[in-house]
């Protein structure tokens, strides 16, 4: 008796808000798969309602993919087509997904991308920002520490720097990038793309802070951030910061002088600070 034909894993993009953005091979995909792995059921199914699609839902997420990978490779092995996605978007960014397209590569099963919706690709599209070079950072730490100690190492970055920020979290956030990359850095903060309220504000990152600081309707919902890179202009600020920080520095306590320095200069007072 002939073996047979394994199943397909496809990675399947779905809408980040907008409903209708889901794509015609998209939609039969998840119609003709056998089962769809879904980071939440409960969110999903309203979807596949909304399509008419009755393919069963499994669920698969942070806490629960070590253990379901393996029946799920099984199952490909078996001849099963299994449909991956994730709450929104295109799944493995800053969902899960990873362990499972790794599996079934390792298995020799075949991984097809059913491309669609992204919230990074969707916001850096009308950020107006440079997007010939950019450089996806995910979710920020929730401890302000850490989320400060990675902005001080991005402030160098010359790319675009693209991160998701909650709700929870978007002030602070903005304004420890205003600490790190410097009042004057161009930025963009995208709210809610595609959904009722969707709003794309744009300001050097001391504007910004001001703007959603003082906006309770631009502190809800979900969020993209985009920060330009910093620009050859920038050395020259904090070659300038630098000589005053050292100035300061024998006159004053460190974070003082590097606050005065930034202030004079316009160079990142963290930068200063941790030079």
């Amino acid at each position: 008796m002939s073996q047979p034909r394994p199943g397909t894993l496809h990675v399947v993009a779905t809408p980040i808000g907008h409903r209708d953005d889901i794509s015609a091979r998209a939609i039969e995909t998840l119609r003709r798969a056998r089962v769809i792995a879904a980071e939440d059921t409960r969110h999903t199914r309203p979807l596949l309602q909304h399509l008419n699609i009755d393919t069963p839902l499994v669920a698969l997420h942070d806490h629960n993919e070590r253990t379901a990978v393996d029946g799920l490779v099984e199952r490909m092995r078996g001849g099963d087509d299994v449909a991956l996605v994730s709450d929104a978007g295109t799944p493995l960014i800053s969902d899960p997904g990873f362990r499972l397209v790794r599996a079934a590569r390792i298995a020799g099963l075949r991984v097809s991308p059913v491309p669609g919706p992204s919230a990074v690709i969707a916001a850096l599209s009308v950020a107006g920002l440079p997007s010939d070079r950019f450089v996806f950072e995910g979710f920020l730490s929730a401890k302000a520490g850490a989320r400060r100690s990675r902005l001080a190492e991005l402030a160098g970055e010359s790319r675009t720097l693209i991160f998701y920020e909650s709700s929870h979290r978007i002030v602070e956030s903005l304004e420890d990038m205003r600490e790190a990359f410097g009042a004057d850095r161009e930025a963009v903060v995208a709210r809610e793309l595609t959904k009722m309220f969707e709003t794309v504000l744009g300001d050097p990152l001391s504007a910004l802070v001001e703007r959603v600081s003082a906006d309770p309707n631009q502190q809800k919902g979900e969020f993209v951030v985009m920060v330009a890179g910093r620009e050859a202009g920038e050395d020259e600020r904090l070659s300038e910061g630098l000589r005053v920080f050292a100035i300061l520095k024998d006159e004053l306590p460190p974070a003082r002088a590097a606050k005065l320095a930034a202030a004079i200069t316009g160079a990142p007072r963290k930068a200063l600070y941790g030079a």
